[in-house]
């Protein structure tokens, strides 16, 4: 049974992983919204939807956390808006593969607020690691494991109201 009740979100701007989203949510037959700032090329499928959310500040998150919920799954490296997502209650997953939840996000938050800060004083802080192969399967992993246990999840709920 197809589970249409769980949408992808993908903040697809800079996202490394689209085409491995892609693979997993048409395996699972779970929707995905692929949201940019402006046009970006997707696949031509019926469960693949493109949004140009517009170059406004911050139209692309705006846009998903106007949608997300329970149950969906974001795949983003941006934390405010993984932060703003899990306040929501969707699965969020970095496409390194790292979730993002209610209990790292805070952290997560903070550490990125001071990196900023330290910036901005002019501190040389180093980016992020570069994205590597091990990331990418780690990101393959986590995906498909988010969306197994929601609709597990979801079944378990079904069940406990049919009996």
């Amino acid at each position: 049974m197809t589970d249409t009740l769980t949408r992808i979100y993908v903040d697809a701007d800079a996202c490394p992983v689209k085409d491995e989203i892609y693979r997993v949510a048409l395996r699972h037959g779970v929707p995905v919204s692929v949201v940019a700032g402006n046009f970006i090329r997707v696949p031509h499928d019926p469960l693949i939807e493109r949004i140009a959310a517009g170059s406004g500040m911050d139209a692309a998150d705006d846009w998903i956390v106007e949608r997300v919920k329970a149950g969906d799954v974001v795949v983003t490296s941006d934390i405010p808006l993984a932060s703003r997502c899990v306040k929501a209650g969707a699965d969020v997953i970095a496409p390194n593969g790292k979730p993002f939840t209610e209990e790292s996000i805070g952290m997560t938050l903070a550490v990125r607020n001071l990196m900023t800060d330290l910036r901005s004083a002019g501190e040389v802080t180093g980016g992020p690691r570069s994205f590597a192969p091990r990331d990418r399967s780690a990101f393959l992993s986590a995906l498909d494991q988010t969306l197994r246990r929601i609709q597990r999840r979801r079944a378990d709920q079904a069940a406990t109201h049919q009996g």
